[in-house]
């Protein structure tokens, strides 16, 4: 069990309505407010280090640095003001200083005298009291009441210290503007005001005697004695004065608000996010304006980038070396000016730059930690939304929306951010320099939303119903109903398995996030829970509310009850690790909670904000804890438990680097370094060609220069020679004369030396007379001294005898006195056994009384304890009738209270619901005036798209036929693209016919050879046969010779039996009808290929028939055409009596005129080539087929032709 550390290790944010709020406490550091801290901020090395507020303070209300900087004196608002003096070293506490004589609660201004060791504080309102303190002792020097007794509502707003006196004292306010100078323990008025009083609000020293005041009606005073020295007036001349104090907002930008004085001059702020420099002249009353610097717009606001110039300058200061300007405003800004950067361009509008980071200006209200990155998301009532990185402390990314954001949750992989408006629930990308929505959900008014852990889903509350959608989809899951008031806190498990929430009506629910049920409930309605947070295992809760106790609930059940005193607890938040438990308080302090929890709670508190902690997040390596607050602070704490462990994250893995970006801005981002490279290398060719031109210029310079430089060596080397010879000279003239000078000198010493000789003698003389005086006078001395000591030692002697009879007197006197005391003795002791006595009798006498009264009170009382006996029946019948009573009150308490809760926070929500209203009522109100103005805007874009059209029209008509034109030219390239598709298509489809026929035809070749080689064989056989029969037929009339004859031929033909022979002619056959059924299947797949090509092409062909039907069409014409001419041309010749030689030439002319009809045929080149290439294939089909047939016949003749009574033999070829 032990308590977590907790150490501040970085505050964004700035508390703006703190007198002085920013000061320097050397050239790179300085100091200012947030939350109830003050913050000692390094520029250079961005880093801060913290001087916490006490513990019973109500805020700070003034800061003040001493001017050797050493010091801060630092005032805060309570029953009793208190300034607490810190060391700006150390930062350890030197004094706490506090007083009776003021009434107010707190001091509006504080000031360090010159040297450090005096401090001026101004009391508040009602008793405005000026205090005079020498801080080191404690002591309050002097006091006076500062406000105007003439005027009873007249305020006091700042004091100073004369630079350069410690005793003189100036305090402006409203009809206030008095010197004060410090003497004999009073503050005493001087310098009165000879003018009419006005409205001062700030004022500076600018010298010893002169000081500048700026009024609420723009106007610098410059005084000296209490008369106006002079005048600036900053309003522009064509304001209306008038007009402009009657508006509030008009008055506010006519504000002097700060001034701060330098050596050079003063800087004041007027107006809105506008600060002048004015510098000194010639003429020492009067100053000049030398510089106008103004607030830059705020470029992340897309609705109205110059609300960021629309702050007020509350505060500037001038750093020590006086190189910067520092200014915070009443929106909670900071901004600086580097004051050389603004001298070297005088009279130019110069801007100020952020200084850190742009804070919070109003109340936060949603925090969220990312998982995968080191960032923090935030949303706040200032409708902004904000992305921090809380390694470096910076801010990654902000953007300010037109409506207020109430709750903000960050994805685990730091990509996307979820929050919630009034009107939607959008979710957005967080792009690189951006934030984007991307998609939107129907959820009004979403007060809290948190993704899982993993992700995947993410919770939304409306109202008193949770949401769950998923991240994916984007589809509602789940919706959660049970809460009967708000729901205010909505945690996730670790696993993502459960939802932990809890709400306004004193329940807290556990959620199954898959199927939508409830697990687990408690209910407690006289609490109205606030925060709540679950335990890594999942298996206990912790919630904080209104009955100011911390509650662990397990398995519905509270287990423990820790209480917190008389502090209401705000949120609570778990580490990851399980080992440490913080919470947040209304006051704004963090509590380090012992854990596990014990009955009482142990706890360590840590100063942290100024108002209440609204929500709390711990890092999910469990390192750092961040808290939102409603005074627009976020503080990031450092935390360990007490042995210093804490989750240990994986180096190697580190933090995320992906960022999101779009393709547009991308290629935007590449074009624009294209073109800033092209640009880098132009500019360093014309660098380069400007630097050869210098080259030249300079090298012919230096050629002019080196002549000159030669020239004038000559002469100064000829003047050298001059200036010798005439030194030469003078040295010579010179020794002359110190030869003569020493011969003088030589001289007149001889004379000085002899006068001097007579001079000391004569002084030796002198000398010895005045010792002789000398000696005489000792002696004299000497024997006046020995006189006066005798003389010395008989008065002592005189004395001592006197004394001493005295002394003799003074005893005798005391031994009197003591014979005197003690008779007195003796006679006390007398009178005293006298009293003793004459007491015995009295109270001997006493006793006999008081006895008779004992016997005297027993009688009563012994009648007093029968009444008694009567009164204790009858009290406690009425004792009874009381507790009866007090139950019965005790109920009604508890009711009233019930009711008061419920009351209080019906209140609530009616207060919320009427901001909700107002908020409305004032969205609805921009709203109208955008759309007035986008009514406006559409008149104006009407005229101008009327205009517009008529150019459109006028142009169209232009671009129609040209329109046309090219839509015909597109749609004839298409066909003819379309054609070229189409023949290429067809090309492929033949070559590869062809190849597979050119393959069938080398296999039909092979067969074919070794058919002709059997036939051949077969043939020589036959012919064999015939001159063997021809020779048997010789012995046709010699039977013998004729049978052996036949016998031989028999043996030499018939080799086999008759039945083999017979099984050879099977076989054969069968051979046969093998190479015939491939032969016919070969046939049959060119047929169907054949008519594949037929329906491929068929489309072409009836195309090209159609093209042929309209040449022929032509040539019929053109015929027609001919025989008309041939009739006319016979008549023509008839009448002329040629007719021979006009059947001549009209034979011919028939052969010309089928030549000529042809070319009249109107299809192109391709379209020609195409049919050339289709008959060819076609008739090389056609050849081939016939060929085959001729073959198969031949076969089949060969086959049927062999003789029947003879063996062939056995064919060896196979198809």
């Amino acid at each position: 069990m032990s308590i977590a550390i907790a150490q501040a290790r970085h505050i964004f944010g700035l508390k703006p309505g703190v007198s002085g709020n920013i000061c320097y406490h050397d050239e790179q550091t300085i100091v200012y407010p947030a939350g109830s801290n003050c913050i000692l901020y390094n520029i250079d090395q961005k880093v801060q280090r913290f001087i916490p507020g006490t513990d019973k303070s109500e805020g700070m209300t003034a800061l003040a640095v001493s001017p050797n900087r050493r010091y801060v004196a630092i005032a805060e608002k309570g029953e009793r003001p208190t300034i607490t003096i810190y060391d700006l070293h150390s930062l350890r506490k030197k004094k706490v200083l506090s007083s009776h004589e003021v009434q107010s609660s707190e001091y509006i201004s504080l000031a360090f005298s010159p040297d450090s060791k005096y401090l001026v504080a101004q009391g508040g309102k009602p008793d405005w009291t000026l205090l005079y303190w020498t801080w080191e002792k404690s002591k309050v020097m002097a006091t006076a009441k500062t406000s105007n007794p003439q005027n009873p509502n007249s305020e006091v707003y700042q004091v100073s210290f004369n630079p350069q006196d410690n005793t003189q004292l100036c305090v402006v306010g409203n009809t206030v503007f008095r010197h004060f100078r410090y003497s004999e323990g009073n503050l005493k008025p001087f310098n009165f005001q000879k003018m009419e009083p006005q409205n001062y609000l700030c004022h500076a020293w600018v010298s010893e005697e002169r000081i500048i005041v700026g009024t609420d009606t723009g106007r610098l005073l410059l005084f000296e004695a209490g008369e106006v020295k002079n005048e600036f007036n900053l309003v522009a001349p064509n304001i209306d004065k008038a007009a402009a104090l009657d508006d509030a907002n008009t008055a506010m930008t006519l504000q002097v608000t700060s001034l701060v004085s330098y050596s050079k001059g003063f800087a004041c702020s007027f107006g809105l996010g506008t600060v002048y420099l004015f510098e000194k002249t010639d003429d020492k009353d009067y100053f000049k304006k030398a510089r106008e610097i103004m607030i830059p717009p705020d470029l992340c606001n897309s609705q109205d980038s110059t609300l960021a110039q629309q702050q007020l300058i509350r505060c500037l200061a001038v750093s020590p070396s006086e190189e910067t300007l520092v200014a915070s405003t009443d929106q909670a800004q900071l901004y600086y000016l580097t004051l050389s950067s603004a001298d070297l361009s005088k009279g130019d509008q110069a801007q100020f730059e952020v200084l850190s980071q742009v804070f919070h200006n109003a109340p936060i209200t949603g925090l969220d930690v990312c998982i995968r990155k080191p960032l923090i998301a935030t949303c706040s009532v200032d409708r902004s939304v904000r992305i921090w990185n809380y390694e470096t402390c910076n801010l990654e990314l902000y953007k300010v929306f037109a409506e207020e954001a109430y709750s903000i949750a960050l994805h685990p992989s730091g990509l996307y951010i979820l929050v919630g408006f009034s009107d939607k629930l959008r979710l957005m990308n967080l792009l690189i320099d951006d934030i984007r929505t991307f998609k939107e959900f129907t959820v009004r008014g979403c007060r809290e939303c948190a993704f899982s852990n993993g992700g995947h889903l993410f919770a939304s509350v409306m109202g008193n119903v949770i949401q769950l959608y998923s991240t994916t989809t984007f589809e509602n899951i789940n919706n959660l109903k049970g809460h009967n008031g708000k729901v205010k806190s909505v945690v996730w498990s670790a696993d993502d398995s459960k939802l932990v929430s809890c709400g306004m009506d004193g329940a807290v629910y556990e959620w199954d996030t898959f199927t939508g049920k409830r697990i687990s409930e408690s209910v407690w309605k006289s609490c109205s829970y606030t925060g709540v947070t679950i335990t890594p295992d999942g298996k206990a809760t912790f919630a904080v509310g209104s009955d100011k106790t911390l509650k662990e609930i397990a398995d519905s059940q509270i287990l423990r009850e820790v209480p917190a005193g008389d502090m209401t607890l705000s949120t609570v938040s778990l580490s990851h690790s399980g080992r440490m438990l913080f919470a947040g308080t209304v006051k704004g302090t963090l509590w380090s909670l012992k854990y596990p929890l014990a009955v009482p709670g142990d706890w360590t508190e840590h100063q942290g904000h100024g108002a209440p902690i609204v929500k709390m997040k711990i890092s999910f390596d469990d390192q750092f804890l961040v808290s939102i607050a409603e005074d627009a602070s976020i503080i990031l704490w450092k935390i360990q438990d007490k042995e210093g462990r804490g989750l240990k994250r994986d180096k190697e893995v580190g933090w995320a680097e992906e960022i999101l970006i779009t393709k547009s801005d991308l290629e935007e981002k590449n074009t624009t370094v294209n073109d800033l490279n092209s640009r880098v290398e132009e500019l360093k060719m014309e660098n380069e060609y400007q630097l050869r031109l210098k080259d030249m210029t300079y090298n012919e310079k230096m050629k002019e220069l080196t002549e000159k430089f030669i020239q004038e060596m000559e002469s100064l080397k000829t003047k050298n020679q001059v200036l010798k010879t005439d030194k030469d000279k003078e040295e010579s003239k010179h020794e002359e004369e110190m030869a003569e000078l020493m011969d003088k000198h030589a001289k007149e010493l001889q004379d000085l030396e002899s006068a001097n000789n007579q001079k000391l003698m004569l002084e030796y003389e002198k000398f010895q007379e005045q010792q002789a005086k000398m000696m005489k006078m000792q002696e004299d001395y000497d024997r006046q001294l020995q006189e006066m000591e005798e003389s010395k030692e008989k008065a002592l002697e005189e004395l001592t005898e006197y004394y001493e009879t005295k002394i003799q007197d003074m005893t005798t006197k005391l031994d009197q006195s003591n014979d005197e005391a003690r008779q007195q003795s003796r006679e006390y002791e007398e009178t005293k056994k006298q009293i003793e006595e004459d007491a015995d009798r009295e109270i001997l006498d006493i006793k006999h009384q008081y006895e008779r009264r004992l016997r005297d009170e027993k009688e009563a009382n012994m009648r007093l304890r029968g009444e008694t006996g009567i009164m204790k029946k009858k009290f406690t019948s009425l004792q009874k009738e009381i507790d009866d009573h007090k139950e019965e009150i005790k109920k009604l308490q508890a009711e009233t209270s019930k009711l008061n809760n419920v009351i209080r926070s019906l209140e609530k929500d009616i207060l919320g619901l009427k901001k909700e209203i107002q908020e409305r009522d004032d969205t609805i109100q921009d709203k109208e005036k955008r759309i007035y103005d986008l009514k406006k805007k559409n008149q104006e874009l009407e005229k101008f798209k009327f205009v517009l059209d008529y150019k459109i029209k006028e142009l169209k008509k232009q671009i129609e036929p040209r329109e046309m034109d090219i839509k015909n030219m597109k749609e004839q390239i298409q066909e003819m693209e379309s054609e070229l598709e189409r023949f290429h298509k067809q090309n492929t489809q033949l070559e590869l016919n062809i190849t597979e026929l050119r393959q069938k035809l080398k296999a039909t070749d092979k067969e074919m050879h070794q058919e002709r080689q059997k036939v051949r064989d077969v043939e020589a056989v036959v012919r064999r046969f015939k001159t063997d029969l021809h020779n048997c037929v010789g012995y046709i009339q010699d039977p013998k010779m004729l049978k052996e004859s036949i016998k031989a031929l028999y043996q030499k033909h018939v080799q086999e039996d008759i039945t083999e022979s017979a099984s050879v002619d099977a076989d054969i056959q069968k051979e046969f009808s093998r190479q015939k059924e491939h032969l016919e299947r070969s046939v049959a797949s060119l047929r169907k290929k054949l008519e594949k090509d037929s329906e491929i092409h068929k489309a072409d062909n009836v195309r090209i028939m159609q093209e042929n039907v309209t040449l022929i069409k032509e040539i019929n014409d053109l015929r027609k055409e001919l025989k008309l001419c041939r009739v006319l041309i016979h008549d023509m010749e008839a009448a002329m009596g040629q007719d021979s030689r006009t059947r001549k030439m009209t034979g011919q002319g028939q052969g010309q005129g089928t030549v000529t009809a042809l070319p009249t045929k109107q299809a192109g080149p391709m379209v020609e080539k195409e049919l050339e290439e289709k008959s060819k294939v076609i008739e090389m089909q056609q050849l081939e087929l016939r060929r085959l047939r001729d073959e198969i016949y031949d076969l089949e003749i060969s086959a049927g032709s062999r003789p029947g009574s003879r063996r062939l033999p056995p064919v060896t070829g196979t198809a």
